[in-house]
């Protein structure tokens, strides 16, 4: 355990020059837990490396008793790790078009009370009477929903509306090369990140920072990520803000 707590404390030290030093060190030990957790699946534990979760929690400020939404949560493995970050106190909404089955399993196995899945639309995707949320996060989902023609103006001004001023939403996703637009969403799942700093920034939002702890220098950005043969695929991470 101390040598996992020295690991984590390592890989928060990455993140900050970021903003996210005093939550790296005010909830190093918080992390450690949740990352821990038995709760998360063998499935989670092998991701780890390549999803880096200690960074992912310091950076998007992750804290007990937040109050999260996840949008196109999946099989929910980010949201029941945001679950259980925010505890004691936390909740997280895991929002999803249709039920997901995956996170029904996940839930069935471990049950997590301050969990709670959501079926709504994408451009709607807020809970009526959950909000405003401290935290919203949308995890190498945004192609995908380009992809699906959600309204995509329309979510994010949703989202602008369930924050909480000086709420944070926190955008990962898979990077396509700069100045590509959405060109490779269906072909690559890919995504160029000024095009989307562009859409989510029309809401309102403001980009407070972003990171470079999932870039990958020697990716040329002209596979899908699923194609890469395992080795990592550069991946852009940013923070916006509600003013």
């Amino acid at each position: 355990m101390k040598q996992q707590f020295a690991q984590i404390m390592l890989a928060l030290a990455g993140v900050t020059a970021f903003g996210a030093a005093a939550y790296a060190a005010d909830n190093a030990a918080q992390y450690q837990a949740a990352i821990a957790n038995p709760a998360r699946t063998d499935a989670d534990r092998k991701d780890d490396a390549k999803r880096k979760p200690a960074e992912f929690l310091a950076f998007a400020q992750v804290r007990p008793g937040m109050k999260v939404l996840d949008v196109a949560t999946g099989g929910g493995a980010t949201a029941e790790l945001l679950a259980l970050a925010v505890s004691p106190g936390g909740e997280v909404w895991a929002q999803s078009a249709k039920p997901s089955e995956n996170l029904d399993k996940r839930l069935a196995a471990h049950p997590q009370a301050n969990l709670h899945p959501v079926v709504a639309p994408f451009e709607n995707p807020a809970p009526a009477g959950a909000g405003p949320f401290d935290l919203i996060t949308l995890i190498m989902n945004y192609h995908d929903l380009v992809n699906a023609g959600v309204d995509r103006a329309a979510m994010n001004k949703s989202l602008y509306n369930a924050l909480k001023p000086g709420g944070h939403f926190v955008v990962i996703d898979n990077a396509a090369k700069d100045g590509s637009g959405l060109s490779d969403t269906k072909t690559l799942h890919r995504i160029d990140q000024a095009t989307l700093v562009a859409e989510v920034t029309k809401a309102g939002f403001v980009v407070d920072t972003t990171s470079d702890y999932l870039h990958v220098k020697d990716d040329p950005r002209e596979l899908p990520f699923f194609k890469m043969d395992g080795r990592p695929d550069d991946k852009f991470v940013v923070r916006f803000v509600k003013k």
